[in-house]
């Protein structure tokens, strides 16, 4: 069983920074990999970032150049950096987690893990 756990967010006016944590019950690398979702109100959830086997991340194209993911393997604790904040990346973000060969799906099934999420509002 994986726990995650999310903090982090908050309420920024635009132009603004925050960064999120999950810290994960998971203590060997390699074992999952983990991204975040976020889902903004009356909209589904998507993807947003993840780190592969290799800890090589991949955006989605609305927050490449802006959010950079990284990774504290002693505090088995993933971050996420937001910078230059829209009001359009206000939503609820969710870690998760699941099996390194499925860490490219975007289809939501295919995580096996989730945490309860933090919600983060940008104002303009």
């Amino acid at each position: 069983q994986v726990q995650l756990e999310e903090s982090g967010g908050g309420s920024v006016q635009a132009g603004g920074s925050l960064r999120l944590s999950c810290a994960t019950s998971v203590n060997r690398p390699g074992t999952f990999c983990m991204g975040w979702f976020r889902q903004a109100p009356g909209q589904e959830r998507v993807w947003v970032a993840r780190l592969d086997s290799a800890r090589t991340p991949t955006y989605a194209d609305s927050v490449k150049g802006r959010f950079t993911l990284s990774k504290d393997i002693a505090q088995n604790t993933l971050y996420l950096q937001m910078n230059s904040l829209k009001p359009e990346d206000t939503g609820m973000y969710y870690c998760a987690a699941t099996s390194c060969a499925l860490v490219g799906s975007e289809d939501l099934t295919d995580w096996s893990y989730w945490g309860q999420g933090t919600q983060v509002t940008v104002s303009s």
